[in-house]
C-alpha cells in the first residue's frame, strides 16, 4: 500500500534508482525537493537536463566535459608527454585533488572484465593508442588494484611496450593507519615492491 500520492511515489522511485541511494535516502531527498523554493527546484532540474544535453567526451583524453577539450588537455602548463591512464573520471578527480601530478590523463570508462563481457574494444583503448602516435615519453597505468584493473593494466602494458614508450604502474599497498596484520598478502607484496628510498 502506498502512503504517498502518485507524484511523491514516482519521485521516490526515480531517486531510489540512482546509484547509492536507497529507499529511505530517496524519501528524504524527495521531501527535501518538495519543500525547496520553486526557483531552487528549477535550478536543479535545469542543471540536470543541461548536463545531460551538453556533457560529452573530451576529444583528447575522453573525460567528461562540456567543451571540445577539457581544461586539463587545454592547459599549456601540463606535461602532455606523460599520460596517466585511469578507469573513470572520478579517478582523474582523485589524482587532481593531490595537486602533485602535472601530466595529462586518459580515461578508459571501464576495465577489461571477461566475466562481465567487457573486452578491450569496450573501453577507450583505441583512442589511447592513437594518442601515443604523438610525442609521449611515459604512460602511467593507474587502474584499480582489482582483478579487472590488474587485467587491464597488463593488457595496456603489453600493447604499449613494443612502441618503446616507458610504461609504469602506480604503487599500491598499505593504507595510512592500516594495521599490517589485517592486510592481505597481495597488498603487502605490492607495498614491498613499490617501496621508495627514504
Amino acid at each position: 500500500m502506498d502512503y504517498y500520492s502518485k507524484q511523491i511515489t514516482k519521485l521516490i522511485e526515480e531517486l531510489s534508482a540512482l546509484p547509492g541511494v536507497g529507499r529511505k535516502s530517496a524519501q528524504r531527498l524527495a521531501f527535501h525537493i518538495i519543500n525547496m523554493p520553486s526557483e531552487r527546484v528549477e535550478a536543479l532540474t535545469s542543471a540536470i537536463s543541461g548536463a545531460k544535453k551538453n556533457i560529452r567526451y573530451c576529444k583528447e583524453c575522453c573525460t567528461l566535459t562540456d567543451e571540445e577539450l577539457c581544461p586539463i588537455c587545454r592547459s599549456k602548463a601540463r606535461n602532455h608527454r606523460v599520460i596517466m591512464v585511469v578507469e573513470n573520471t572520478r579517478d582523474l578527480a582523485a589524482y587532481e585533488k593531490t595537486g602533485k601530478y602535472d601530466g595529462v590523463y586518459h580515461v578508459l570508462h571501464g576495465a577489461i572484465s571477461p566475466m562481465l563481457g567487457i573486452g578491450p574494444s569496450d573501453i577507450r583503448l583505441k583512442e589511447l593508442m592513437r594518442r601515443l602516435e604523438d610525442d609521449v615519453d611515459e604512460v602511467i597505468i593507474a587502474t584499480n588494484s582489482s582483478l579487472e584493473g590488474e587485467t587491464t593494466a597488463m593488457y595496456i602494458a603489453k600493447l604499449i611496450k613494443p612502441t618503446g614508450i616507458r610504461v609504469s604502474r602506480i604503487a599500491s599497498g598499505v593504507p595510512v593507519g592500516g594495521d599490517l596484520e589485517y592486510i592481505d598478502e597481495i597488498t603487502l607484496l605490492r607495498a614491498l615492491e613499490g617501496r621508495t628510498e627514504l
